[in-house]
């Protein structure tokens, strides 16, 4: 059984802002839980859409009860594939998103839509899928439903965070306080992102051919 996630709602900016803001958003003081992100593919297709795959090295606190299950030598780090297809010609930006490791644990695959609003060219609606899995025989139902309480949770966050970088891009948040808030949030992250990259880096090259066919 699949834990669903569906929400839908709309930004006040438009849809070029939107995307613009959306390879901007790391660091913010929202997502201190990102360590790290890296390119592995991008290319501009024929038809002039930009396609990527990225590589992202998130936090990963397990919850008490899930503690006494795991070893205590289990990873804290998760890493994320995201696949993405920008659409400039009918303003459409779909990103689809997975983890990698911890998959026995739990699976969660995201798939979000940014098109610009038919009706409000101003605005941006924005459409979010979610897929919640785990392998674990006796505890599926549990840990299904603690990760869709934590995909909720870090949702919310990512979107103020979308909202914090759109507002700094037109000068309405202080740079001082973006830059305190991210030098804070570095420091204590530096040194297990420097150790999560090199484990994240190979897990992409064994993940990921020279060419990998995206998802989206």
């Amino acid at each position: 059984m699949v834990k669903y996630f569906f929400n839908e709602t709309d930004i006040k900016s438009t849809w070029d802002h939107v995307t613009t803001a959306f390879w901007q958003r790391y660091p913010n003081p929202f997502s201190t839980h990102v360590l790290t992100e890296d390119v592995v593919f991008r290319e501009v297709t024929a038809d002039h859409q930009l396609r990527t795959r990225r590589l992202l090295t998130k936090t990963n606190r397990l919850p008490r009860w899930a503690e006494r299950l795991f070893p205590t030598n289990l990873s804290r780090s998760v890493y994320i594939l995201e696949d993405s297809v920008v659409d400039p010609v009918n303003k459409n930006f779909t990103t689809y998103t997975w983890n990698l490791n911890h998959t026995t644990l739990m699976t969660v695959r995201e798939r979000c839509v940014f098109q610009q609003s038919e009706e409000r060219t101003h605005c941006t609606l924005i459409k979010r899928e979610a897929w919640i899995s785990s392998g674990i025989y006796g505890f599926s139902r549990p840990i299904q439903e603690f990760g869709l309480a934590r995909f909720k949770s870090n949702q919310v966050k990512a979107m103020k965070g979308l909202e914090y970088v759109l507002a700094n891009m037109h000068g309405e948040v202080p740079q001082w306080h973006l830059r305190d808030s991210v030098k804070d949030a570095s420091g204590k992250a530096k040194g297990a992102a420097m150790v999560a990259t090199e484990k994240a880096k190979t897990l992409a090259s064994a993940a990921t051919p020279q060419k990998p066919s995206q998802y989206v």
